[in-house]
């Protein structure tokens, strides 16, 4: 229990990634405010953190609007009195590339990724100076922000723009004692989130043999030759903003099966099957 008694928002709560994050740091003590711009994401992970034991608060914002930022950080403050810890997730998808994809698509993408983290760090680090708390901050890049993706223009972009935005804030926000870190994570097996999902009281189902067959190529893709799971990332994030990680500030944490370390032209899949 290394974050017991310490509070987490949380945005971008469906039952993927930041869902795993979510209930990640829940396991390890924090009360979370579930944070997400659909009412069923971050209802429905509030819900099961408290049905599992924990403490959440379920909060519906959009991360580009500054009113509803501000608001739902003083709810979650309302809630709980402090915010300890901040998880910058929330993110949308939109596969299109520099020629075809449209300007408000563009800046709506990149907005949500890169305003939303922005936004939420400001109203979030100006609460915790306020009330004198040690604060940390935690951005969710991609393998995506690393290497250039082709016919994924905002995405990449964007979050390659949250890797400096973790280095900027954290070397500004050091001397009130915040510290601002990222977690890399890469292409996620897709079984664990439609396993959370079920257990959020969703429509049980299962991933399908075009999800697999898409996937497939990712996983021979990476040295490990398996793809991450949620909880693993929450479990390297509960680490992160932990005492733990008392020295680190300004570094990113790629757990990725080794995608970004990665030799471009070495093929994990044949080195597997020993060809």
């Amino acid at each position: 229990m290394r974050l017991s008694g310490k509070v987490a928002l949380v945005t971008g709560t469906s039952p993927n990634i930041g869902g795993g994050i979510a209930e990640g740091l829940a396991q390890a003590g924090a009360a979370i405010v579930a944070v997400d711009a659909r009412v069923d994401n971050a209802a429905d992970c509030a819900r099961a953190i408290v049905a599992a034991g924990g403490k959440a608060l379920g909060l519906t914002c959009d991360v580009c609007d500054e009113d509803q930022v501000r608001a739902t950080v003083g709810a979650g403050l309302a809630a709980f009195g402090r915010i300890d810890i901040l998880v910058n997730n929330a993110a949308i998808f939109n596969k299109k590339g520099v020629l075809d994809m449209p300007l408000a698509e563009w800046r709506r993408q990149t907005d949500v990724i890169l305003t939303g983290a922005f936004l939420m760090t400001k109203y979030v680090a100006r609460a915790m100076i306020e009330r004198g708390i040690a604060g940390r901050i935690l951005n969710i890049v991609s393998t995506a922000g690393h290497q250039g993706e082709p016919g994924n223009i905002a995405y990449c972009t964007a979050k390659s723009g949250l890797l400096n935005f973790t280095r900027s804030a954290a070397m500004e926000l050091a001397r009130h004692d915040i510290r601002v870190v990222s977690l890399t994570p890469t292409a996620t097996d897709p079984a664990e989130s439609f396993e959370r999902a079920a257990r959020w009281g969703r429509e049980a189902r299962r991933p399908s043999a075009a999800l697999a067959a898409l996937m497939e190529p990712f996983r021979r893709g990476v040295p490990m030759q398996r793809l991450p799971k949620p909880t693993d990332y929450g479990r390297a994030a509960a680490f992160l903003v932990s005492d733990d990680a008392a020295m680190i500030t300004g570094a990113d944490l790629r757990v990725d099966a080794g995608a970004v370390a990665r030799y471009w032209a070495w093929d994990p899949a044949a080195a597997a099957a020993g060809t």
